[in-house]
């Protein structure tokens, strides 16, 4: 058909566009072609759909277990179906804990039962879905029943047990309270078993997202005083997924642990509350005053206990099996059919979910089907395209550990990079994950425009980057930087299974920081909540649909993957240069503190009416010998420069098969088969979870961990260990640029 004047004239700014970009590993006339794709890609994009698919998905409480959630996972299933997807669900039988019986109440001075409740919104449709809401609970508490004097422990991290050791203060015996906020809740009750608390509570302090934030909801999106944060506190940082299967699938013939022997299950019951409920708690708190970084904004002054307050704390669980329901659905390839480029969200939700983890969900579907009206045109990826939908994530992050313990050995030879999502919503674009993607993730963010601001993703995330650094030097460096910076990943998601457990190169992508709110894990996460304060028109999400659906295509579209490890190597260059500086400043810091112990300076910081506890000296900090990863670290600069100027001179090669999976399957190497000290289930030797910090990351964490905790003798194993992995890495790098090379 002879094209219109107006239509050419409309397309030709795209046309000499697309001639003029460049991308990483693309030759000219293959960029031309893919991002003129994209540039259709985003045509189809519509955001009504989000908003239609939202309404639906949230229009129920869906939590892992439950008859809605199953139906989801068919609402979901069936669309792709509908798209010409090949879909199923595959099931894995779970356990899955929900409450029986809630109580907590002050006994001592005064009398006072909490409500535990979270009141329906005349604001808020849903809210009023009480028959199918799970009340408020942490799941993975145990079962107990005790009574002890309270103890105000800040966010109940590692160092604030050191403050109260300093006050004097042991916890042992005692029931703790905790605020939300400095680290994941599951360190919480974890750190405050380690020290002997018989129960915990975690609570909502209105500094951290209540009225001292904004205005709470529904006149805004704050956490109002009753609304409370549901979540897992399994020990995440030892192992995800289904604990009564560990480090195996959920199948009918697993053997399964009792949940009472599990490692990574606590054994003091926990409970989070309200603001509402831990008010007359605080409140009754005696004790000295709490050190003013301490301090929340509740109207009374913060004493840390313990007592006079007395709480009992009484909480019993059905500890049942449920089916956990993942969609996965598959576009074949039409060159690599077996190389497969995987995208996921999960469906499942504490309560209604809209935005934890519909707003993410529904950007996932969209790219899925816009994808399948590209086929519709007569295209088709190049790689086979896998979307799912997990279930259980919630939880602990169950529906895709099941299916990754399940299918290891598979997804390991065929994974060329699995791209997550999660919630999304109004503000910057936030990427994280392997750092031999880095540059490819910028060329992504720098195509597309930013909804709000018009101007390209890559310069407003490189902006927000710099008013966050916390020096002029490092603000520099960062806008200096042609490409985009990737996080470092930690856990919290679907992709750690993939990424920590098998060393499938991974990513995380959403957008997030002009969505502040407090509905998190209520329920309040409402269709209502959202298209009010959190993405209204959905901009945001259509825009996370873009930058994924890119990146998929460009992994799914590339003859050659776009790997680059000059990123990598420049990035675990910096996290040894840290991991180096914190041995020199724990040497420096132990000389100068003993040397206060001493002279008796502590006596003299502390309050007069506090018992002094004098602090106990240090042992010195030894010599570490970082020579090995030091060298192995030369050894990764030399392969990783090899390759970089293979890719500069245009080398093209034969071996197209090899060398791709020479590039995706080298992050396999930086995995050590029996694991991290204490949690072999994590393997990767660059990148995990902390110990103590649950979803935050620690980077070359067998070594950093082994530093902070002072066991010299690990620290030195692990650098052993680490300076092996790397050379196992460069040796892969090497054999792709032989591939590269040769015909």
């Amino acid at each position: 058909m002879r094209m219109s004047f107006l239509a050419a004239f409309t397309l030709m700014p795209i046309l000499l566009w697309s001639q003029s970009k460049t991308l990483y590993r693309y030759s000219a006339d293959a960029a031309a072609a893919e991002i003129e794709i994209e540039s259709q890609f985003d045509t189809q994009l519509k955001a009504s759909n989000l908003d239609e698919w939202m309404k639906y998905l949230s229009g129920r409480p869906h939590h892992l277990g439950s008859v809605y959630g199953r139906q989801s996972a068919e609402y979901i299933r069936d669309h792709f179906k509908s798209w010409g997807y090949e879909a199923e669900i595959e099931t894995y039988k779970v356990l899955f804990p929900t409450p029986k019986v809630r109580i907590l109440e002050l006994v001592a001075p005064t009398k006072f039962k909490a409500g535990l409740t979270e009141p329906a919104l005349k604001e808020d449709k849903t809210s009023n879905q009480t028959n199918e809401q799970l009340p408020t609970y942490n799941a993975w508490s145990a079962d107990g029943d005790v009574t002890g004097d309270l103890v105000f422990v800040n966010y109940g991290v590692p160092s604030d047990y050191e403050e109260l050791e300093r006050l004097g203060i042991d916890v042992k015996g005692k029931i703790v309270i905790a605020k939300y906020g400095g680290s994941w809740r599951g360190i919480k009750p974890k750190v405050a078993q380690e020290h002997g608390a018989i129960g915990c509570l975690i609570y909502s302090d209105p500094k951290e997202e209540g009225y001292f934030q904004g205005d709470v909801y529904p006149t805004g999106p704050y956490r109002n005083k009753y609304g409370a944060q549901r979540g897992s506190v399994v020990d995440l940082p030892v192992q995800p997924g289904d604990p009564s299967t560990p480090g195996v699938a959920s199948l009918p013939d697993s053997k399964r642990v009792d949940h009472k022997d599990s490692e990574n299950l606590l054994k003091i019951p926990v409970q989070p509350i309200s603001y509402a409920d831990a008010e007359p708690l605080l409140r009754a708190l005696g004790g000295p005053v709490v050190p003013e970084n301490w301090r929340g904004s509740l109207p009374f002054t913060y004493k840390v206990g313990p007592g006079p307050a007395k709480v009992h704390l009484k909480l019993t669980f059905d500890w049942k099996f449920v089916d956990c329901h993942n969609v996965i659905a598959k576009m074949k390839g039409s060159e690599f059919p077996d190389e497969w480029v995987v995208r996921g969200n999960h469906h499942d939700a504490w309560v209604n979910g809209a935005n934890d983890p519909i707003s993410g969900m529904v950007a996932l579907m969209e790219e899925a089907r816009a994808m399948s009206e590209l086929v519709k045109t007569g295209w088709r990826p190049k790689r086979t395209l896998v979307y799912c939908a997990w279930d259980g994530e919630e939880p602990g992050l169950i529906g895709s550990t099941e299916w990754v313990e399940h299918h290891a050995e598979e997804l390991q030879q065929k994974v060329v990079t699995y791209i997550n999502s999660d919630s999304n919503g109004r503000g910057f674009l936030y990427a994280g994950g392997s750092h031999a993607l880095e540059q490819m993730m910028g060329e992504v963010a720098r195509d597309i425009t930013d909804p709000q601001t018009g101007i390209p993703l890559l310069e407003r995330t490189r902006a927000a980057q710099a008013a966050r650094a916390g020096s002029t030097a490092s603000r520099k460096t960062i806008l200096d930087k042609k490409t985009m910076s990737l996080g470092a990943l930690g856990s919290g998601s679907d992709y750690s299974p993939f990424f920590q457990h098998l060393g499938i190169p991974s990513l995380n992508i959403g957008f997030g920081g002009e969505d502040d709110g407090g509905e998190y894990h209520s329920i309040y996460d409402s269709y209502d909540l959202f298209v009010r304060f959190k993405d209204p028109g959905f901009e945001y999400g259509v825009a996370l649909a873009k930058v994924a659906g890119r990146a998929t295509l460009r992994l799914a579209n590339a003859t050659t993957l776009p790997f680059d490890f000059i990123a990598f190597h420049s990035t675990v260059s910096g996290y040894l240069n840290e991991v180096t500086s914190l041995i020199d400043n724990m040497r420096e810091s132990t000389d100068v503190e003993n040397r206060m112990i001493k002279s008796n300076y502590f006596v003299y910081a502390q309050d007069p009416k506090v018992k002094y506890v004098p602090p106990v000296a240090k042992s010195p900090v030894p010599y570490l010998d970082f020579s090995p990863i030091q060298n192995a670290m030369q050894t990764l600069k030399k392969a990783s420069s090899a390759y970089s100027d293979i890719v500069a001179s245009g080398s093209n090669s034969s071996n197209g098969p090899e060398l791709n999976r020479a590039l995706y399957q080298a992050e396999q190497k930086l995995m050590v088969a029996s694991g991290l000290p204490r949690r072999p289930w994590y393997k990767h030797t660059i990148y995990s979870p902390g110990y103590y910090t649950g979803y935050g990351v620690k980077t070359l964490p067998g070594i950093r961990e082994a530093i902070e905790q002072r066991n010299w003798s690990e620290a030195q194993e692990q650098i052993q260990i680490a300076a092996k992995a790397l050379v196992g890495f460069a040796a892969e790098i090497e054999k792709a640029t032989r591939l590269a090379t040769t015909n």
